[in-house]
């Protein structure tokens, strides 16, 4: 979908508060309550399937109405329940590309780029859709019809036909999952080339922590249609305060544990790791001694050894037993029975070079600061 008017002022922050509840038979139903600012440039919006993400879209674009609230694209008003302003999909200049694409199979590339522009005269018309052609590359393929290119060009059609219109805010529902690593670089980077001359908010959505870092400039993290945490990638992913966050940000170690004892003098407090005799020393908080707390650490954050360390600033060393060794991704997770199962993660060479078997003595290496505590859940 891509709409389009004649006016071309930039649109600035688009500015979302809104409320949208839904009823569901025998159950509680769904309700979505977001307040954001996304300023020019890229805004993730990251969470699990159901938490309200595409819904936040549906309404920014028209396609939903929300209950409560205002939608503002710089001075310009999309919604507003109050005011009783609700512009129509057609008048909001807002260019939205489907996880599905939604190219027309009957039309060329061409023909689909140019669809949304019939109010432009034919010379204009074909001056703007050969520009947008020639920035994503896919001039050469104008003629012809979707089925006849690859997924990565059926993509850049789609980008193109959503921003040949010049909206004031392009929302991109999951677009580039299917794309290999190699090919969507290529056309985020396309994307923010065209975006540095045209200084738009853009809202994408993504499942993958991977884009979150490679792509966002900010991150607004939703759960069941609320929003957790937002901020830069690293405020909200790297440091997590919410388990959900933690679990999406891939901490493998997520522990339960007892606060034994607080040291205000070194900033630490010693817990106790539920159903063992293994202390951990973590950052200081404001818990109390024999509180419960849970805490995430991840498995890249831990260092493992095959002779016990000494003279190391790290305050957490654990003797444990190696269990299993297993491949992910390019990288390799050892399982560690501490008196708790633990997780760390190594690169092959490394592995290699340490000799690893399983059922051989180890230790395993935490930083304090590599101990997130999280919020108590408020379920």
């Amino acid at each position: 979908m891509t709409t389009m008017t004649s006016s071309a002022a930039p649109a600035g922050n688009l500015s979302v508060r809104v409320q949208k509840r839904f009823a569901t038979r025998g159950a509680a139903g769904f309700s979505l309550a977001a307040d954001f600012e996304a300023p020019p440039g890229i805004t993730i919006l990251f969470g699990p399937s159901g938490a309200g993400k595409t819904t936040l879209l549906e309404c920014i674009a028209g396609l939903l109405r929300p209950d409560a609230g205002r939608i503002t694209a710089g001075e310009r008003p999309l919604f507003d329940a109050k005011q009783k302003i609700d512009v129509p999909v057609p008048r909001r200049r807002v260019g939205y590309v489907f996880q599905t694409l939604a190219l027309f199979p009957h039309l060329s590339v061409a023909q689909n780029v140019t669809y949304g522009l019939s109010r432009l005269d034919a010379g204009p018309r074909r001056e703007r859709v050969g520009a947008i052609l020639e920035s994503f590359h896919i001039a050469h393929l104008a003629g012809r019809k979707p089925e006849e290119i690859s997924g990565g060009e059926r993509q850049r059609v789609a980008l193109a036909r959503a921003l040949v219109t010049d909206p004031c805010v392009l929302l991109l529902d999951e677009p580039l999952a299917a794309l290999d690593p190699l090919t969507k670089s290529r056309l985020i980077g396309d994307l923010r080339v065209w975006n540095l001359a045209h200084g738009i908010p853009v809202l994408y959505v993504t499942h993958s922590r991977e884009e979150v870092f490679a792509l966002g400039e900010r991150v607004i993290a939703l759960e069941q249609g609320k929003i957790l945490a937002q901020g830069t990638p690293r405020q909200v992913l790297q440091a997590p305060r919410q388990e959900l966050l933690a679990q999406l940000a891939g901490f493998e170690n997520i522990l339960d544990a007892v606060v034994t004892a607080a040291h205000e003098d070194s900033g630490t407090m010693t817990c106790r790791l539920a159903g063992s005799a293994v202390d951990l020393e973590v950052p200081l908080s404001s818990v109390a001694s024999g509180s419960p707390v849970r805490m995430a650490v991840r498995a890249g954050d831990i260092l493992l050894a095959t002779e016990p360390p000494r003279a190391l600033s790290a305050r957490n060393i654990l003797p444990g037993t190696l269990l299993s060794l297993a491949q992910k991704d390019f990288a390799v997770i050892a399982s560690v029975d501490c008196g708790v199962r633990l997780e760390a993660q190594l690169t092959p060479g490394a592995l290699r070079q340490l000799g690893l078997h399983v059922g051989q003595p180890v230790w395993l290496i935490v930083k304090t600061y590599s101990c997130h505590l999280l919020e108590p859940s408020t379920d």
